[in-house]
């Protein structure tokens, strides 16, 4: 099996997004390679914050039932189940001004899954944080 790969909630978010065409298929190539060798990790944060963001009034980019079919699926995946232990590790990362809570929240997670890569648009492409690396699929370099 290979390295297990945690996925933001944008990566998620941009294979349903039809104003992110460039996006969305690198998205839906990432997922569509890691859900398939078994290394695609979630959390139920990330969960949960795709579920809003794809049934979010004004964007609308899927009905709330097409929204919870997906989520169904994709809770097939490995799921890091947001408990105490990673909030209070959040809240202590999120104390060094480097992370927004939610962001640190997504780190932990993917640490407590023992994640080699972070895959997220919104973190710094490249950092390394306890020999798991975060990568931006995006980047053109890529």
């Amino acid at each position: 099996m290979n390295d297990k790969v945690f996925f933001d909630t944008n990566i998620l978010v941009y294979a349903y997004d039809k104003n992110e065409p460039e996006k969305g298929a690198v998205a839906k190539q990432v997922i569509r390679e890691h859900g398939a060798d078994g290394s695609l990790v979630l959390s139920t944060q990330v969960m949960q914050e795709f579920y809003v963001t794809v049934t979010k009034i004004g964007k609308h980019m899927l009905s709330k039932e097409e929204a919870a079919d997906i989520v169904n699926v994709f809770a097939e995946f490995p799921l890091v189940q947001i408990n105490q232990a990673i909030i209070t590790r959040a809240m202590k990362r999120h104390q060094t001004k480097v992370f927004s809570f939610w962001d640190s929240l997504i780190v932990e997670a993917a640490l407590q899954a023992g994640c080699s890569t972070l895959l997220s648009e919104d973190l710094q492409d490249g950092l390394v944080i306890d020999a798991m690396g975060i990568r931006n699929p995006f980047l053109k370099s890529r």
